[in-house]
């Protein structure tokens, strides 16, 4: 129970903390318009048009002569990078200077740049007023003169020279007047603007987090969900199994009770309280814990990537005490079936010595139990047809629903598979293995309540592994080179490629970005040099028309986008560039399986945003010798340097998350494996000293209780496995046919084996020691 709310306390606390953020550099502007936000799927995070240059112009000159407002500021932002002794420095984002006054940073030394070839920097650049140093933006590097620096980060060029990199705009923000309301100016804002457009005020400017920060936030906050929904499972499973386990070893003492007038709502009402005791203590604990571990967990979350930069931990009394009182309430839910259970135990209990399980399974569970495994089955038919996202959280509620069937049914499916499992102990020579084989058969319960961690800790630990594994692995085989290189130019320090690093090398590239068209929809758009596009032409399937005329506004479009938008062979769509400015486009060719909805010519593509970078650059004649390109943050890598490159960071943000989840439910109820077995050695003192009596020395006492051990996790292995396997291969098949591609099943046994071996090792040593101890109390008694 501590340890489960103590994990519950950490991850919704951090789940509490990772809410959209505003941006330092806009923390100034007490007022913030943006552009209309079109409607996108969850986990789309495509931006939204940025207002035409002119109507950014017209919005600038209405908002100026709103009352209360000092300033109306565009937000001009590009890339822009400081090259320090040949490398680039980790800040990689520009801004015109008046965007300056759009935070609370100020001039700490010199001025502000006023003309071509100024640029003020931030202080920790390190670089003093006058000196010269270059900075490297999406056409290549340029030699500027530091004219001032500022107490926060970022490049500043002046608005005459930024502007060309910048004109797309989509947040315009407000300077206001001393003592001016912001939600007033708000208001006579919008009267102005008009309803087409976002204004915000005060702590509603987090609307306009940036969608960088937002898609990263959105991931962390898909990690944090996963791992809080693992832990509050794995504890209520572990809790109700512990408690079930706890009123069975109890029955003789609940029948004395009986026998002495108690009535099943006083024992009911005993135990209840009993777990209202330990629920509260250990909740109280946990969350004192889990509290003053969070902030460092949220550090860790940061420098692992799941959460923004400036992401912090706050300590919020909401989901401190929805911890408690989670705590509390899995207690009393845990206990609820056992206490029932213990209500029933008639008097003539106490009259029992025998542990052996002769008692028929209830209705209501048999019930319960089977609906939960028809629910799994059926989980497992919704996710082989499921994509996206649907695909994991499908595969979780099935094994989920598969666990706490298989649970709910132990007494009916423990006694044939334990049966199985033990029939080698047969073949052992002297009483040991039938012991051990005995020992567990007539004893079902306690059998299956220390296998019911295991269950869970294999078939999360293979679910979670295989789940994350497989995903990644279809993704990787998905993902194809885009063109047949010798040697490829990769970023070195930079976001991507300048133009002046690939001229250097001569190689071809693809710039990516995306189109505005009339639907409202953006569409990814390559755009493809001439050379690129004659070295590729054999690969590209056309459908209708001919590539011969492709070039400026002649342009190349999939299938799939041609159906979607309705556009046809001949057509000229009007569409929106980053830049805000409408283009119209001549479709010229329908390809089939194109690489983007839309092929345009690479200068188009550079002339509407000029701050695009290059992800790769290919070079396809010659062999140029492989290192670092000096200055031009790029460097040159061979093809098959370059895909072991991008499998091992695959694999390092594979594990990544696997450990964050595994690590939750497998660290958690290891600790529950031990106190399950623990339990179940106490509760057999009197068995093990009538082996001792017997003339069994203590080696071999402790020898067949590790054996025992040894075999259920074997047993809650299999179970494990067998309740983790359809969820996998439900997702298998839901990943085949959304790739359209056939996705290999893949389990890393390292993990899985490590994870078994683990269970035997504490479930062995648990049980072992228990045992020794619990013998040598019997022993001192009597």
């Amino acid at each position: 129970m501590f340890l489960g709310v103590a994990t519950v306390t950490v991850t919704t606390t951090a789940l509490f903390s990772a809410g959209p953020q505003l941006p330092e550099r806009l923390a100034g502007a007490g007022v913030l318009v943006g552009v209309h936000e079109r409607e996108r799927p969850e986990g789309n995070f495509t931006p939204d048009r940025p207002w035409a240059p002119e109507r950014v112009e017209a919005l600038v000159g209405a908002l100026r002569k709103v009352p209360g407002v000092k300033e109306a500021l565009p937000d001009r932002a590009f890339y822009a990078q400081v090259v320090k002794e040949g490398k680039p420095l980790e800040e990689d984002r520009g801004y015109a200077w008046s965007t300056a006054g759009l935070a609370p940073y100020s001039l700490v030394s010199g001025v502000a740049p006023r003309n071509a070839g100024e640029v003020a920097l931030g202080r920790e650049a390190g670089v003093a007023v006058g000196a010269r140093v270059e900075v490297l933006t999406a056409r290549g590097p340029s030699s500027y003169t530091v004219t001032g620096t500022i107490d926060g980060p970022g490049v500043y060029l002046s608005d005459r020279e930024a502007l060309p990199m910048a004109e797309g705009v989509r947040t315009i923000g407000l300077v206001l007047n001393p003592g001016a309301d912001a939600e007033a100016v708000a208001g006579k804002v919008r009267s102005v603007i008009g309803k087409q457009d976002r204004v915000f005020a005060g702590d509603a400017r987090v609307e306009l987090e940036p969608l960088a920060d937002a898609r990263i936030r959105w991931m962390g906050m898909q990690i944090l969900t996963a791992m809080s929904a693992l832990a509050a499972f794995a504890a209520v499973f572990v809790v109700s199994s512990t408690f079930a386990f706890g009123v069975a070893q109890r029955r003789h003492e609940f029948g004395l009770l009986r026998v002495v007038g108690a009535t099943p709502r006083q024992v009911r009402g005993m135990v209840y309280g009993e777990a209202l005791a330990v629920g509260c203590l250990s909740a109280l604990s946990g969350v004192v814990v889990g509290a003053l571990v969070a902030p460092a967990f949220g550090q860790v979350l940061v420098n692992l990537g799941i959460e923004p930069r400036g992401f912090e931990v706050q300590l919020h009394p909401l989901p401190i005490a929805g911890a408690f009182a989670v705590g509390v309430l899995v207690a009393l839910v845990g206990v609820w079936s056992a206490s029932r259970r213990a209500a029933r135990v008639a008097p003539i209990e106490a009259l029992r010595e025998a542990s052996v399980d002769e008692r028929p399974m209830p209705r209501l569970r048999w019930i319960t139990g089977g609906l939960l495994c028809l629910s799994g089955t059926a989980g497992v038919v919704l996710t082989s047809s499921a994509g996206g996202d649907e695909l994991v959280v499908y595969a979780l509620y099935t094994a989920m629903a598969l666990i706490l069937g298989m649970a709910l049914l132990a007494p009916l499916i423990v006694p044939p598979v334990l049966w199985a499992v033990t029939w080698p102990l047969t073949r052992m020579r002297g009483a040991t293995g039938i012991l051990v084989r005995e020992s567990a058969m007539v004893s079902v319960r306690r059998t299956a309540a220390t296998a019911a961690p295991v269950l869970v800790t294999v078939g999360f630990a293979v679910l979670i592994t295989g789940m994350v594994q497989t995903t990644a692995g279809a993704i990787s085989a998905a993902r194809v080179s885009t063109v047949q290189a010798q040697a490829v130019m990769v970023p070195d320090g930079t976001p991507g490629l300048s133009d002046a690093a690939l001229r250097g090398s001569g190689a071809m590239s693809l710039l990516f970005t995306g189109v505005y068209a009339p639907s409202g929809e953006t569409l990814p758009v390559y755009g493809v040099d001439d050379e690129l596009l004659a070295h590729e032409k054999d690969k590209l399937e056309v459908v209708s028309g001919s590539l011969a005329d492709f070039g400026g506004t002649a342009v190349a479009v999939d299938t799939v986008a041609a159906e979607l938008q309705g556009w046809r062979l001949g057509q000229t769509v009007p569409v929106v560039f980053e830049d805000g400015r409408t283009v119209p486009l001549t479709v010229i060719a329908v390809l089939k399986d194109a690489p983007a909805h839309v092929l345009i010519s690479r200068e188009t593509v550079r002339a509407h945003d000029p701050v695009v970078l290059a992800d790769q650059g290919y070079i396809v004649r010659g062999t140029p010798a492989a290192g670092p390109v000096a200055g031009l943050g790029a460097r040159i890598v061979s093809a098959a340097d370059l895909t072991q490159e991008s499998q091992d960071e695959e694999d390092r943000l594979v594990w990544i998350y696997t450990l964050l989840l595994a690590g939750v439910t497998v660290g958690y109820t290891g600790v529950a494996i031990a106190n399950t077995q623990m339990m179940a050695a106490v509760s057999r003192r009197r068995d093990l000293l009538v082996l001792r009596l017997s003339g069994a020395l203590k080696g071999q006492v402790l020898r067949t209780v590790a054996i025992e051990a040894v075999f259920v996790v074997l047993l809650g292995t299999l179970l494990g496995v067998a309740v983790a396997l359809p969820a996998l291969l439900g997702m298998r098949a839901g990943l085949s046919e959304e790739l359209n591609a056939h996705v290999p099943l893949v389990v890393p046994m390292p993990v899985v084996l490590g994870a078994i071996v683990t269970c035997l090792v504490v479930s062995a040593a648990a049980a072992a020691v228990a045992a020794g101890r619990a013998i040598r109390d019997e022993v001192k008694a009597d």
